[in-house]
């Protein structure tokens, strides 16, 4: 049923088997780091429940509507503006209440569902609480410890795995036909299909900041500024590219110390981005800091 789908065999049986035996929870939460494929299954497992035949490859309406992004019994709700609203949520628990138009169920994913503030929680948890029966909510999140307790003890939990770095290198092998991963890309992926998937458009990105990593107790502060022209042209990506030089610095922090110091300096300048600071400065002094780590 799921196995265009990546990862967690685990996951994919215990849902699939609900499903033919129809033992469906009223709520679930899908956790586990950014690209994972969570999203991806929780889509497909919402298609399966609204699906009118329970067949594979099946043309019922149903599946129509829903791969068409119009299927009336299903809703998808995610942060507006770096947060979910109570707004959000009690908008969710009025169409909730109405009955399936076309299905037996009415199914709503909720992404990012760690963003939502204390009030959308607790909002929630009333729906949660006292769902219809024809309900199935599915909360999808990166950090588990941002849920209330009480959200937690009423969904039935899913913790995703990262996918094995083999099944990633056949992945990007055979669907984009990138064959030359070396450790440090495989690193970039912490295991998520959806960071490999980035990398296909910006390996050469990468290829540069690592580079420039290699470089730091190398080379001089002069040289390694003229090649860093990467990390000025990326301010759309600052925060995912900075994720990826701390990886970088962890995995050189285990043979000198000093790459230790350099991962503070990378978290300080995420922190002064964060307060607007100016871009071009805080990428000047993190490369003057990190590069007076190695000075002799």
């Amino acid at each position: 049923m799921f196995e265009k789908i990546i990862g967690n065999n685990q996951i994919k049986e215990v849902l699939s088997n609900s499903l033919k035996n129809k033992t469906l929870s009223h709520s679930y939460l899908f956790v586990g780091i950014k690209g994972i494929g969570k999203k991806t299954l929780a889509f497909e497992f919402a298609k399966n429940i609204l699906c009118q035949k329970d067949e594979e490859n099946c043309d019922c309406k149903s599946c129509i509507e829903f791969d068409t992004n119009n299927h009336p019994d299903f809703m998808y709700i995610e942060p507006e503006e770096n947060s979910m609203k109570i707004e959000q949520i009690r908008y969710l628990q009025k169409k909730i209440q109405e009955k399936p138009i076309l299905s037996n169920k009415k199914v709503v994913i909720i992404n990012d569902a760690e963003m939502m503030t204390g009030e959308a929680q607790n909002c929630l948890l009333k729906t949660l609480e006292e769902p219809p029966d024809f309900a199935v909510i599915i909360l999808i999140g990166s950090n588990e410890n941002a849920f209330l307790a009480t959200i937690k003890s009423r969904c039935m939990i899913f913790k995703f795995m990262p996918i094995d770095d083999k099944k990633l290198e056949e992945y990007m092998k055979v669907n984009y036909g990138i064959s030359d991963l070396t450790a440090n890309h495989l690193s970039i992926f912490q295991g998520s299909i959806g960071k490999a998937i980035l990398l296909k458009d910006r390996k050469e990105e990468y290829d540069r900041i690592i580079e420039i990593i290699e470089n730091l107790n190398k080379k001089s502060l002069i040289e390694i500024v003229n090649s860093s022209e990467i990390l000025y042209k990326s301010k759309e990506e600052i925060f995912e590219i900075l994720e990826y030089i701390n990886i970088l610095l962890i995995k050189k922090a285990k043979d000198n110390y000093l790459y230790t110091n350099c991962i503070e300096i990378v978290e300080n300048t995420k922190k002064r981005l964060k307060q607007n600071a100016n871009y071009d400065m805080c990428v000047d002094n993190m490369i003057f800091n990190m590069c007076n780590q190695f000075e002799k």
